[in-house]
């Protein structure tokens, strides 16, 4: 059974101390492709040293994270640009408006938002669009925009019935991990009514972990845990949940596993 990871960010800190062993803890359960989206340019060299040491294992987006959209905004836009001109991304991501942490910036973030777009438009890349407390304002921007073609996931999604059936409209998939184990998630509830093809699975490691282990850190091995919880909610095996949403997931980031 492989199963892909299509949102953890394996570069962060909190991995410093058991970073080999984390990614043998994943392969053990089935695990063996890690999508890493971006948060900014300070951890760049931390995501290219992943990728060297597992080139097979590892795949690399680029992008600007919509918390990292600070007053120099402008320069870390003109790093991604410079990294879709010279390097190869599975996706731009992760990207999008984040309005739990600062609503202050919410201008910068559309911005930025509208800019890195644009370039998914450009470089012919699927976006992994980062929604928190947003999906109203996303959907807005998406709108209002011409992205005939664009395609990708919205990252954590935690809207209700109505938003998920907005946000696979356009052509987009939904990016399921720890929150559908919450008993205050809400997903879990009407997450059966949206066709597998349109679902990826994620973790948001070192984020998000699923109950049981709610509270800590978050790892690619607890995928099992989303999965389990899927299988059951959808009444079906888990070979079959991972089989479906491993196959979506190839095709959105043209991986050829």
């Amino acid at each position: 059974m492989l199963l892909i990871d299509t949102h953890c960010h394996l570069y962060s800190e909190e991995f410093d101390l058991d970073s080999q062993e984390m990614f043998d803890r994943a392969k053990a359960i089935g695990v063996n492709v890690f999508c890493l989206p971006a948060f900014d340019s300070s951890y760049a060299t931390r995501m290219y040293d992943l990728k060297f040491k597992y080139p097979n294992e590892v795949y690399l987006m680029t992008g600007l994270h919509p918390c990292y959209v600070k007053d120099n905004y402008k320069a870390e836009l003109a790093f991604v640009k410079k990294e879709l001109d010279h390097k190869s991304f599975i996706a731009i991501g992760e990207i999008g408006i984040d309005l739990y942490w600062d609503k202050s910036n919410l201008a910068i973030q559309i911005e930025a938002f509208e800019q890195q777009l644009n370039w998914a438009i450009d470089y012919d890349l699927p976006v992994v669009i980062h929604a928190r407390e947003s999906l109203n304002e996303i959907f807005e921007v998406m709108d209002r925009l011409d992205l005939k073609g664009l395609k990708g996931i919205f990252h954590c999604f935690s809207g209700d019935y109505e938003q998920a059936l907005k946000a696979i409209s356009f052509g987009f998939y939904l990016g399921i991990g720890g929150v559908v184990t919450f008993k205050n998630g809400k997903i879990d509830q009407f997450i059966h009514q949206i066709p597998l093809d349109k679902i990826v699975l994620e973790t948001d490691s070192p984020y998000l972990a699923p109950v049981p282990y709610r509270g800590k850190r978050n790892e690619p091995a607890y995928l099992a845990n989303v999965l389990e919880k899927l299988a059951d909610i959808y009444g079906i095996s888990s070979n079959d949940i991972a089989s479906q949403t491993t196959k979506n997931a190839k095709q959105l980031f043209k991986l050829d596993l």
